[in-house]
């Protein structure tokens, strides 16, 4: 993000924010670029950190829409709390892909339609909260609420998420949490490690109901919202050994 001397100046403490997020920050003076801001991170810690709660505290979401407009780079917001999003492995895009397929035909021809990651889903917490998140998967049965520019202002009926390393835990806590909270209806948390799918059933802002699904146990998942909708966990988690 190349940003004039001048607007550095005014407003350092939100561009030191921005480089504690991982963005590269470029000051110019004059079209020439005479200073570079960057976090004061270890290569390997940034690359397999994903998130960065900032010595300057909370991120706006004022703050989050400019970061990500002006960077290449895929952030997630939750709580105030700036995510990177690193570069899936292999295993996790397979898992993505076979999910998405099952997915597509069966709401092919219905009213719901399943898209992947990235797509900026926006979660209204709370009037001083707004969350940005790229769930792998989302279910949108309420297309009336993408607006004029584009973006989607709904909710999910049903979210997955496809666990890494470096979001293990903000998939399954915080997330859980923001989709439990903010009306999704069905949450799966994919795991290409243990080769298990659970699957969230949430009702009036609580957990109603969960199960655990094998690959192992030659499971297959099946959706509470969407009676019918299933897949195989022999063909979602794959051996590249």
């Amino acid at each position: 993000m190349k940003v004039p001397s001048t607007e550095v100046q005014n407003n350092f403490g939100k561009y030191v924010k921005f480089a504690e997020a991982n963005e590269e920050i470029i000051v110019t003076r004059k079209g020439k670029a005479v200073a570079k801001i960057v976090p004061c991170l270890p290569s390997h810690a940034a690359e397999e950190a994903a998130e960065y709660k900032t010595s300057d505290g909370w991120v706006t979401y004022e703050e989050f829409r400019e970061l990500t407009e002006k960077s290449e780079q895929r952030f997630e917001l939750i709580d105030g709390v700036i995510y990177f999003l690193t570069s899936p492995s292999y295993k996790h895009q397979h898992a993505i892909h076979e999910l998405h397929g099952a997915f597509y035909n069966w709401f092919r021809g219905k009213s719901c339609t399943p898209l992947t990651s990235p797509f900026d889903v926006t979660f209204f917490k709370a009037e001083n909260n707004i969350c940005v998140v790229q769930p792998d998967i989302a279910v949108i049965c309420d297309r009336e609420n993408i607006n004029e520019q584009g973006r989607y202002i709904g909710t999910p009926t049903l979210v997955v998420e496809v666990l890494s390393p470096s979001t293990r835990s903000k998939d399954m806590l915080k997330k859980l949490e923001l989709y439990k909270q903010c009306g999704v209806k069905e949450y799966w948390v994919v795991d290409p490690v243990q080769d298990q799918i659970l699957i969230y059933s949430f009702d009036e802002l609580d957990i109603k109901d969960s199960r655990a699904f094998s690959k192992s146990a030659r499971d297959t998942a099946k959706s509470y919202c969407f009676p019918g909708l299933h897949v195989d966990l022999q063909e979602i988690f794959i051996s590249l050994s």
